[in-house]
């Protein structure tokens, strides 16, 4: 029997194993496929510490509109991806109005500015710094009323969060990246961010770290999870605790335990397309809902959110992100022969769930990171680890506030 289970090896499962072994704790992770290889392998690759704010709904009118009928890329949407989660939607939209929205800001900041701090030991002992650059990211602003309210954004992040950012004209931009083949207004650099050319490389080096210390990465079924004497079983193993780190398929185990968890699952897409000449680094294109990474497959263009049941072959989401990327840039065939898709596991008070599952004797919960995931994995275990050890854990981000 293990001390621990973990149900999942995404960064959240294999970061929450690494930080209680480095406590001490026997440790066991439960995974059905191999570690990396889903929510966590789909991102921008972005470790972000300048992102303090969490993703909040768009609600001016005009985005809303756009949205309704289906014109803008920031979201899409159909009937039955929004009737099946429409109470926790509206809920989402809640609170991103000001309020709540500064609420879990005060929450969230606090988590992703050690976001790097709690990255570069596991980076250096891991041996995965040639897939780290820190040398940040660069937004781009094609016009001026977009550059105007980058300028703001900039001032604003700095005077409330101490963000720094480098604004730059366009002849600054295209010196720094001259695979940029069109004239734009002007671009922040984004210094803190660090930009990770494989995701899912980088979480298959910790998982390598978690087993060299002693740790185990087991195949099984970790929605099997039940109670076995004192303690819990998954599959074959036992543990006398058990952490459920299994992102977006994590409401529908704890549901059974009593836990009901109003998810937003917002899909999104990516692909990758050859690239002679690829940017020095990723760039986000935001008027175009779009990231475009440089990666070691090629460059990696990943969509903003949508809505929906079941993945679409031809998103229009990735056909206006590749649009989008061939205006700014020489690229070429697309690596894949389709998109690949994923679901983000977005709480609607916008902060993850993180600690002790109530009326459960050692069944613990780490989910719910939204789009940060791979920022936050090892700031949240963390976290955790401090809990199960005895400590008080963090009051906003327990399970307990679901069931109020």
């Amino acid at each position: 029997m293990s001390e621990i289970l973990v149900l999942g090896a995404g960064m959240v499962g294999v970061s929450t194993g690494l930080a209680l072994q480095a406590r001490g704790h026997d440790v066991t992770i439960i995974e059905r496929g191999v570690p990396g290889r889903e929510t966590s392998y789909g991102n921008a690759g972005l470790i972000q510490t300048e992102a303090v704010e969490p993703y909040a709904m768009p609600l001016a009118p005009w985005a809303l509109t756009q949205i309704a009928l289906g014109r803008g890329y920031d979201v899409k949407w159909n009937l039955s991806g929004l009737l099946s989660q429409v109470g926790a939607v509206a809920n989402y939209a809640w609170n991103s109005l000001p309020a709540g929205h500064k609420r879990a800001t005060v929450v969230w900041g606090k988590m992703i500015r050690q976001s790097t701090d709690r990255h570069a030991p596991l980076v250096e002992a891991a041996g995965a710094g040639n897939l780290i650059r820190k040398d940040g990211y660069i937004e781009v602003h094609r016009t001026p009323a977009r550059m105007e309210k980058a300028r703001k954004a900039a001032a604003r992040f700095l005077e409330q969060f101490g963000v720094e950012a480098r604004l730059m004209d366009g002849r600054e931009l295209r010196a720094l990246e001259p695979s940029v083949k069109i004239e734009v207004e002007g671009a922040t650099h984004w210094r803190d961010a660090w930009a990770c050319s494989d995701p899912g490389g980088l979480v298959a080096s910790y998982a390598a770290l978690f087993e060299k210390q002693g740790g185990r990465i087991v195949n099984g079924d970790a929605g099997d999870l039940h109670r076995e004497g004192a303690g819990w079983k998954a599959d074959e193993y036992t543990g006398e605790h058990a952490v459920v780190a299994l992102g977006p398929w994590s409401p529908m185990l704890l549901q059974r335990y009593g836990l009901k968890v109003p998810m937003v699952f917002k899909r999104g897409y990516h692909r990758h397309y050859h690239m002679d000449v690829p940017p020095n680094h990723p760039i986000a294109d935001f008027g175009n809902s779009v990231v475009l990474s440089p990666m070691r497959r090629g460059l990696r263009i990943a969509t903003a959110a949508e809505l929906t049941s079941h993945p679409r072959l031809t998103p229009p989401q990735l056909r206006h992100g590749e649009k989008a990327a061939r205006e700014l840039f020489d690229i070429g065939s697309p690596v894949e022969a389709e998109p690949w898709t994923g679901r983000r596991p977005c709480m609607p008070d916008m902060l993850p769930v993180i600690g002790r599952v109530p009326d459960q004797s050692n069944l613990w919960a780490h989910f719910g990171h939204g789009h940060q995931g791979f920022t936050l994995g090892p700031v949240t275990a963390e976290i955790l680890a401090e809990e199960m050890d005895g400590g008080e854990g963090w009051a906003e981000l327990q399970p307990s506030r679901l069931k109020r």
